[in-house]
């Protein structure tokens, strides 16, 4: 009888929900939508109340925020352009009338059904992007060409008022060179544990360069599982170095209830959480592969929510379909809470783990903490914990604080442990008030050596003696910030929209990056690296002094970009220019013998100076 009660009351809430709520669109707008851009400097300026940190975000929700804004009295300090840019993604993001619609390259179709005439929609579409790019080195004395050309199509729709779904794929042409820099110790060089078979092993493994057509640290790759060179379209292979076709498939199920209070949603898509700056969380990034998973956030009052999201990672085929993934078979979740007070204050706390695939109820559920849960099912997961503080005055500005926590240590000399495996990031984003939602953003971020690794463990339920990694990346890239452990950067970065249909950016990095190949090479600067198990806060080797332990690659990076809509066309077209002066230092004496050195600039056979131009071309068809 209870449970007939609760059935009868659940069809109730559905139906009364779906009377109430006018027809609205609950998939998701991809992270790579300048509209994220767009609703950071509203709240930035106080133009718009705080949206959650969990990204992304749905169309209903973005449609609120934007109309929410026009309508506030604050809209009225927004200048015509700035209206016109949000209108625009109104449009771009409201339902299309019935049929084809070839501004948007969208079929739409809809029909009522049911006692309540319930909308029921039907939309398909595609769109096609192209990139040209080229990269020079001084110090190959070689140009490189590298070439991005996808064709996507999408089916999406809405049954009721609650629901809806989207499935989406792309197949493309791909070419991106890159070289292979040397081989690493996935511990370090004389690393051997006595009586291991295969759970404390040191592998050897190659490092290959950044992709040589693009700019250090920003090329995500677009493929699924393996790519296939055009002249054995039958392999599988890691990486597109000829020209290679692949395939990428999304997909996602949404309902949102109680107007956009509570959202769940099973997909496989991109993510971003926290409240730091967009581009910038350390702890789920934009910059991961996307992944299979089910979420939900929940926000029941102004000033707190809670998101909490359980997916499967996918391997990185890089010894073939079956042996790659063999080892890598993990789940991953992750609970943030959200506190926010007004525009003035926003706190985030969460926690994350890495487990391998098995039915563990604690991970999954939102309401128990991970890492004391550990402590009952015993250790063989990757934990970590983060946290978000930022501050901002409206039309003034903000600053953050963030940390991920990934198995830190805190000791005494915590400063100069290897085993202090934790990611750092300070930043501040300023509104400029000359150009249409412009702004200047600077940060600074520090991964630690090991953060996002972990060692290989045996797992009894997969039996033998098969060691499980479970580092925490997918698809190979880290599920954290884009850099590699043992790295930090100085980020400043200025960004406007002038007119409605064109944005642009002026960008500047300094990237230091303990060598990850040659003579002397830094251990723990790998997403592979494993951290030696024992002595962990005494052994010499496990001691870290950033740019003082070995050589350490120095990358300053300048670009500037924009991206044109031509005016009553379909069409985007995109640039980016810039150049990346590269140079290495490194130490008197051997790497990671525990002690600090002095270091200068060096120029060998294993650590050239380099000074690299890259020029990247664009054109979109129906740009999303």
């Amino acid at each position: 009888m209870d449970r007939l009660k609760i059935y009868a009351f659940s069809i109730y809430l559905f139906t009364f929900c779906g009377i109430l709520l006018p027809a609205q669109t609950h998939t998701s707008v991809a992270l790579e939508s300048r509209v994220y851009y767009v609703l950071e400097q509203a709240e930035l300026r106080g133009l718009g109340a705080p949206l959650p940190g969990s990204r992304p975000y749905t169309r209903s929700v973005i449609i609120s925020a934007i109309n929410a804004i026009l309508n506030a009295e604050s809209g009225k300090r927004l200048n015509d352009t700035e209206r016109g840019i949000l209108r625009q993604y109104l449009d771009q993001f409201a339902k299309p009338q019935n049929g084809m619609d070839w501004q948007k390259g969208i079929y739409h179709s809809e029909t009522a059904i049911g006692k309540n005439d319930s909308p029921l929609t039907l939309n398909t579409g595609g769109d096609l992007s192209t990139e040209l790019s080229s990269g020079f080195y001084s110090s190959f004395n070689e140009r490189y060409f590298g070439t991005e050309i996808w064709l996507h199509f999408f089916l999406n729709g809405d049954v009721g008022s609650s629901f809806s779904w989207e499935f989406s794929g792309e197949g493309g042409l791909i070419k991106t060179p890159r070289k292979i820099m040397g081989k690493y110790n996935t511990y370090y060089a004389g690393f051997i544990k006595d009586n291991e078979q295969g759970q404390y092993v040191n592998q050897e493994i190659d490092v290959f360069s950044e992709p040589l057509t693009h700019f250090p640290y920003s090329y995500k790759k677009r493929w699924d599982g393996s790519i296939y060179h055009l002249t054995d379209l039958a392999s599988f292979e890691s990486w597109p170095g000829p020209v290679s076709g692949g395939y990428n498939l999304l997909s996602e199920m949404a309902a949102s209830f109680f107007e956009n209070r509570l959202i769940m949603r099973l997909g496989r898509l991109s993510r971003e959480w926290g409240s730091a700056s967009f581009g910038s969380s350390l702890a789920l990034n934009q910059a991961a592969r996307p992944f299979l998973g089910m979420e939900a956030e929940f926000t029941p009052l102004p000033w707190f929510g809670i998101a909490s999201m359980t997916g499967i990672l996918e391997y990185n085929n890089t010894d073939g379909i079956k042996d790659s993934a063999m080892i890598f078979q993990n789940a991953f979740s992750i609970t943030m809470l959200q506190f926010r007070y007004k525009n003035y204050f926003l706190f985030d706390l969460g926690e994350t783990v890495v487990w391998p695939k098995r039915f563990e109820l604690g991970y999954m559920s939102p309401i128990t903490n991970s890492i004391f849960y550990q402590n009952n099912i015993g250790d063989f997961d990757n934990m970590g914990m983060f946290l978000t503080l930022k501050g901002q005055y409206p039309g003034i500005g903000n600053v953050w604080f963030s940390l991920f926590w990934d198995e830190a240590y805190w000791v005494a000399d915590w400063y100069e442990l290897d085993r202090t495996m934790i990611a750092w990031q300070a930043g501040s984003v300023i509104p400029l008030p000359f150009l249409s939602f412009s702004s200047i953003k600077l940060s600074y971020t520090m991964v630690n050596p090991y953060c996002y690794t972990h060692n290989r463990n045996y797992n009894p339920w997969y039996g033998g003696n098969l060691a499980m990694a479970t580092s925490y990346t997918n698809n190979g890239a880290s599920l954290g910030y884009y850099l590699p452990p043992n790295a930090d950067e100085i980020l400043v970065r200025l960004t406007a929209m002038p007119l409605k249909n064109i944005s642009a950016h002026l960008q500047y990095q300094l990237i230091r990056h303990g060598a990850d190949f040659g003579p002397n090479a830094v251990d723990g600067s790998n997403l592979l690296s494993e951290l030696d198990p024992d002595d962990r806060a005494t052994k010499p080797v496990l001691k870290r002094y950033f740019l003082r332990d070995g050589a350490y690659q120095w990358s300053h990076i300048a670009r500037v970009g924009g991206e044109w809509n031509l005016p009553g066309l379909p069409v985007a077209l995109t640039g980016e220019v810039g150049t990346v002066i590269s140079y290495f230092t490194n130490i008197e004496g051997a790497a990671n013998d525990g002690s600090a050195h002095g270091y200068a600039i060096t120029d060998t056979v294993d650590y050239p100076k380099s000074t690299g131009f890259i020029v990247k071309l664009g054109v979109r068809v129906f740009p999303r």
